[in-house]
């Protein structure tokens, strides 16, 4: 019998959607909240997914044959050509999944492969099926899986690699070259196993560059074969059972190594299964990188429900395309892509004539009803107008769920109507395996907030006293947002420094200001660190400026930046060429389309783009209700983007502010040349 999905309660009252757990109330800390459609889920909870293994189970027993993992196949390299998407059963996972367990247990009893205190196991690579399924093996047969991130630099693989002391990874043929030249650095390494087929004269080439090393080359169809002559039943899995050790990118030093277990992806699977109803074998679009704790956990909760996970290609210029052939039910995704659909679609439909006029009364009629009602369908404004924005996605969409990063009510409200499925924000980090928050479904004014605590979690927040945030704030309490539950991971790898700075009482502090509103759900206000003090003895948060200002439909990227012998701020922003190109038209009035690269480069420099594209921010400032001296005042346009290619990013996309600021050094050094705008005070 399997355990299925957990709808929310009928006539379910949104104005209560947290409950406080009497006696809990401390000074300088609100009273613990849980969530109150379901209360506390705990391993000890009946028929809840304790370890990896069940999870598993549990989609299998609903269907062995039906479809598990699709990929689209390549029928032509010149021109690149991909098929429709072909599927393997829960079945067929099973097999393979028992096969590469069981050929990894021999490898490491025969002492081919070798661990240190666990037996770790590495995956280097995009989305794909193989490795799902070599991820499910690792859950079976009690391994430790270590996901080394596509995007990430050399030095990062090399620290991870030795850190976990990986003897074997599975990647893609592109990568084999890149460790066969880290091998010296990284003596734990024996064996490097590849996703893709070699040719024979491939093959032969690294196999003997790897036995100058004393690593061997393998095929995933040879680990699945000598698994075959190898098979054994699964190990069993307990729920404090290590399963992963999942590393964080560091912005500014080495990536932290959160320890999950068993019970803590699980658990994360299970919390999400509540408040939600799917049709049976209902799909998800797989592109958010798997090697984050997101997408990982998105995936775990579909294989859970029995639904199935079709991968992209590879190449995001072909996302939509992938889309139209999958038809997903599922879409998670990030603000960073919500905000381009938004943004594509605002700009197609705010036109002159009869169109435009349309598209307008249609967005505000269906926005007056959502507000009022929570209902995002409309029969007549549908079929006219939205059923071209959903069928961008294939049409079938049912869920769209979006992390990682603030995004604007405006942006969640409008896709609600546009898409008309649910769209839920969430919150959650690596130490939490993705799970913390998220807004219900049907929440009329939802848009903003973070939602309630997932079924999983216990949340407070905490005093910040040097940023004059207290749980005594009115009209609603403010703090350091912690959580604590089954899913909370207990300690970094072999890094007693950064788990006590993050662990205190057994409640992870998160670094984010939160505050609750009145009906029980939470909202990202601040970061506790990354705050500068200006000239005039004012305190700035630069990333709670950066999260205002990028709800600009002008910004596609913006670092804010302070000089605490300076009174003011500067920015340095990457316009979107979409909504750059009409404004720089209209501003020099000469026709620029956005696929105008040079063009508008020309333009960025022009001081009367300039001026209006700072104007723009100044408007989404005061609509933010930023204090004066929050406001930037001087800006300097870019298009070359802040990217993981240049250092200025994260692979998980956050802004490292060190290579950022010293990649526009000079130029910001310039602007604060020029002296304090005149006429400005930086005191509003």
């Amino acid at each position: 019998m399997s355990v299925t999905t957990v709808p929310l309660p009928d006539n379910f009252d949104y104005q209560n959607q947290s409950y406080v757990v009497p006696g809990t109330k401390r000074p300088g800390q609100t009273a613990h909240y849980r969530n109150a459609a379901y209360g506390l889920l705990t391993v000890e909870t009946p028929n809840a997914l304790k370890t990896l293994p069940e999870v598993f189970n549990n989609g299998y027993n609903m269907d062995p044959n039906a479809r598990l993992l699709g990929h689209r196949p390549i029928l032509s390299t010149s021109p690149l050509k991909f098929g429709p998407y072909v599927w393997q059963t829960y079945r067929d996972v099973d097999v393979r999944r028992r096969r590469i367990g069981s050929a990894l247990h021999a490898l490491f009893q025969s002492g081919q492969l070798v661990g240190s205190d666990m037996e770790t196991v590495g995956i280097w690579s995009q989305n794909r099926p193989e490795w799902q399924v070599v991820e499910l093996a690792l859950h079976a047969y009690s391994k430790v899986g270590v996901s080394l991130y596509d995007t990430l630099g050399k030095d990062s693989v090399e620290y991870i690699i030795n850190h976990a002391q990986l003897s074997v990874i599975f990647t893609t043929i592109d990568h084999i070259p890149a460790l066969l030249k880290l091998a010296p650095k990284i003596p734990a390494l024996k064996m490097i196993v590849s996703f893709d087929p070699l040719t024979p004269q491939t093959k032969a080439a690294l196999v003997a560059w790897g036995e100058t090393l004393n690593v061997q080359i393998k095929e995933l169809t040879e680990i699945e074969t000598y698994g075959e002559a190898h098979l054994i039943d699964l190990i069993p899995a307990t729920p404090n059972k290590i399963a992963s050790i999942c590393y964080t990118s560091g912005t500014t030093s080495n990536p932290k190594g959160a320890v999950l277990t068993h019970g803590n992806l699980s658990m994360s699977a299970y919390s999400n299964m509540f408040g939600i109803e799917y049709p049976p074998n209902s799909c998800l679009l797989s592109y958010l990188p798997l090697a984050h704790i997101y997408e990982r956990v998105v995936e775990l909760t579909t294989i859970a429900v029995g639904g199935c996970i079709g991968f992209f290609t590879g190449d995001p210029l072909r996302l939509l395309e992938d889309a139209q052939f999958l038809k997903p039910h599922f879409f998670p995704s990030v603000p960073r892509v919500l905000n381009r659909v938004y943004q594509s679609a605002m700009t197609a439909g705010n036109i002159p004539g009869l169109k435009g006029t349309l598209f307008r009364t249609a967005v505000q009629t269906k926005l007056d009803q959502l507000h009022q009602t929570g209902v995002n369908t409309h029969a007549l404004w549908d079929a006219l107008v939205f059923r071209k924005i959903r069928a961008v996605l294939g049409g079938n969409l049912l869920l769209v769920s979006t992390g990682s990063a603030p995004i604007s009510a405006e942006v969640i409200d409008f896709l609600k109507i546009a898409f008309f499925c649910e769209v839920t924000e969430g919150y959650g980090m690596t130490e939490n395996c993705g799970t913390c928050t998220h807004t219900f479904k049907g929440d009329p004014s939802c848009g903003g907030t973070i939602g309630p605590p997932q079924p999983v979690n216990e949340l407070k927040l905490v005093d910040v006293p040097s940023m004059n945030y207290t749980t005594d704030d009115k009209p609603n309490p403010r703090g350091e947002l912690c959580v604590r539950g089954a899913n909370c991971f207990s300690t970094y790898y072999k890094d007693e420094k950064n788990t006590k700075e993050t662990m205190h009482d057994g409640w992870i502090h998160t670094g984010d200001v939160a505050e609750v509103d009145d009906h029980g759900r939470f909202k990202i206000v601040d970061r506790v660190k990354n705050i500068m003090k200006l000239a005039q003895g004012e305190y700035v948060a630069l990333e709670k400026i950066e999260n205002m200002y990028s709800a600009c439909p002008l910004v596609a990227q913006i670092y804010v930046h302070g000089d605490s012998l300076q009174s003011y701020l500067l920015a340095v922003v990457v316009p979107d060429p979409i909504t750059l190109a009409p404004l720089a038209s209209t501003v020099l009035g000469t026709k620029i389309t956005p696929e105008q690269s040079g063009a508008l480069k020309a333009a960025i420099r022009d001081p009367r783009v300039l001026d209006e594209v700072l104007k723009r921010l100044t408007v989404e400032a005061k609509k933010n209700r930023l204090a004066g001296f929050e406001f930037v005042r001087r800006i300097h346009l870019s298009m070359d983007p802040f990217s993981i290619e240049d250092n200025t990013l994260t692979p998980t996309l956050k802004l490292r502010r060190k290579d950022a600021f010293a990649k526009y050094k000079p130029e910001l050094e310039a602007l604060y040349a020029l002296g304090e705008p005149k006429g400005e005070s930086s005191k509003l």
